[in-house]
């Protein structure tokens, strides 16, 4: 009896020390959360600040229509095929695994770093080169090759091989920024981009200012695709290259390592296998629409309501979910694997509801305007150059589209990186699968039934549905997983607050303070872009 007392009395100063060293340890993650946060938000304002200025010039340069669209889809297959090639893993696999290796290998991780920079690396140069070889086969799948739209095909292709090398350099700036990461050394990443819109400026500006601006595909010279290629290519290897010197100065010299056998990359491959399928499904829902709005392009070339339009509408509408909710997830990901690996649940279940309300601080302000105010965004920011009013009202009604679905678009996100702090990455195929099925179905209607002017603003509503319903999946899933409710009571109400303030008051105001920016903004763009 003495000696079970003697035992529970030793038990309990243990786990009393226990539970002092992860109060401490949560103390001290959410300061530096807090800073990585604030850090990392900083530089994406600034990112997408300039990215704006650049989108802004881009469409006074070549306008919302077909022209547009050929090099639209041409910048969109490097992306995409990066993505597809191993930017998914890259991005929600291999941090947790990085962060693991630092902890438990004696070299605190660095040979396993070495090895994966070089496999990465040599993947990567192996891609990029059957790309550029395929250019013409990998184009069809987003645009058709058709009698009336050949020469809008053949540009297409010809912008696809010099944008096609983005892939190596997207991958280099990937897996050196997750190098960054898994040292906890967040700020860099989100800077660096700050330079590749730098460059993509002056090239625009260089194109406006110096060549004549064309209407139609028939009108673009040779000088001036090569500029547009050749400067959107540099402006990507700018970005990747700067990351190095961060890179030497947090610890890490690239010394290529080419022993991957029996080394514990075969984890990585195998957890990235889920991955790969999971943005497998989303690439061929985004094959499908490309494809869909290209050929709305096509028969409408000068409307503006095909693919450019609907791109530069969806990257607006992001903005709020690139600045906050991307800057959030990246700083909490290693916080939140710890928290799996030490067993601690209830942290990480605290951790989804508090980065669920401050991204809603944003997040649900910022839909509600783009729902109310969508046209007058766009005349205000596309209205210029080789974009005139006219052309630039689909793209508005795309934003109106668009609109409300920032809201559940941003909390999937957030929730599905509870499951990648498993390294479950088998789950959140189904959802990408069931979310993409949703899109392709609505977008096929839309093609189908919809005339051409009207067919990619029903897509971009097609785009909010299917994340509704990819939210609703992911919650009861995640709920599952965890054993419990994310949401204490705190959460709904923070919602419900924000909903009501926001659909109220926000749109109305920002509505009088558009009218007056238009008119001055306008004149002054006007004069300066023609």
């Amino acid at each position: 009896m003495v000696e079970g007392a003697n035992s529970a009395a030793q038990t309990m100063p243990q786990e009393q020390q226990k539970r002092g060293r992860h109060a401490a340890l949560r103390k001290k993650d959410k300061g530096g959360l807090a800073r990585s946060s604030l850090l990392m938000a900083v530089g994406t304002v600034v990112s997408r600040a300039t990215g704006l200025i650049r989108q802004v010039l881009q469409a006074a340069a070549l306008g919302t229509g077909l022209l547009a669209s050929t090099y639209n889809t041409a910048n969109t297959v490097p992306t995409s095929l990066y993505t597809l090639l191993i930017g998914g893993a890259l991005n929600a696999v291999l941090v947790p695994q990085l962060v693991r290796a630092r902890a438990t290998q004696p070299d605190g991780g660095r040979a396993y770093e070495q090895r994966l920079v070089t496999l990465v690396v040599c993947v990567l140069g192996v891609g990029t080169a059957l790309a550029v070889w395929a250019a013409p086969q990998i184009v069809g799948l987003y645009m058709r090759d058709t009698p009336d739209s050949h020469e809008a095909f053949e540009l297409t292709v010809t912008f696809a091989r010099f944008l096609l090398p983005q892939i190596f350099f997207y991958g280099l700036f990937s897996i050196y920024g997750q190098v960054l990461n898994a040292r906890e050394k967040f700020g860099a990443m989100m800077w660096t981009p700050v330079l590749n819109n730098v460059v993509l400026v002056g090239m625009f500006a260089a194109y406006l200012g110096l060549m004549t601006v064309p209407d139609r595909v028939e009108d673009i010279t040779a000088d001036q695709v090569q500029l547009l290629g050749i400067g959107t290519t540099a402006g990507i290897a700018v970005q990747a290259l700067a990351l190095i010197p961060f890179a030497r100065a947090a610890g890490f010299r690239f010394r290529p390592r080419f022993d991957w056998r029996g080394t514990g990359l075969g984890k990585s491959v195998h957890a990235a296998k889920w991955t790969l399928l999971f943005v497998l499904a989303n690439q061929v829902a985004l094959t499908v629409v490309t494809n869909y709005a290209n050929a709305a392009d096509q028969e409408l070339p000068q409307a503006g309501a095909g693919y450019s339009a609907y791109t530069y509408a969806q990257t607006i509408w992001m903005l709020p979910q690139s600045i906050v909710t991307v800057s959030l997830v990246t700083a909490l990901l290693p916080r939140m694997s710890r928290a799996v690996t030490e067993g601690r649940i209830p942290d990480l279940r605290a951790d989804l509801s508090r980065v669920l309300r401050i991204s809603g601080v944003v997040i649900v302000p910022a839909a509600f305007p783009f729902l109310a105010l969508g046209p007058q965004i766009s005349s205000l920011l596309f209205a210029h150059g080789a974009a005139d009013a006219d052309s630039a009202r689909p793209l508005g009604y795309m934003l109106q589209a668009f609109g409300l679905g920032l809201i559940p678009f941003s909390a999937q996100y957030l929730l599905l990186r509870g499951f990648y702090a498993f390294e479950d990455t088998r789950t959140p195929f189904f959802m990408a699968a069931w979310i993409a099925g949703v899109n392709i179905a609505l977008a096929t209607a839309c093609h189908l039934l919809l005339p051409a002017r009207w067919a990619v603003v029903g897509m971009a509503s097609a785009y909010t549905l299917s994340y509704v319903a990819g939210l609703a999946l992911t919650a009861h899933l995640l709920r599952r997983r965890l054993g419990g409710r994310i949401d204490d009571g705190g959460l709904r109400r923070t919602y419900v607050k924000l909903f009501c303030a926001a659909g109220l008051k926000l749109p109305r105001d920002l509505g009088h303070l558009i009218s007056m920016l238009r008119g001055r903004v306008g004149a002054v763009a006007g004069s300066r872009l023609g």
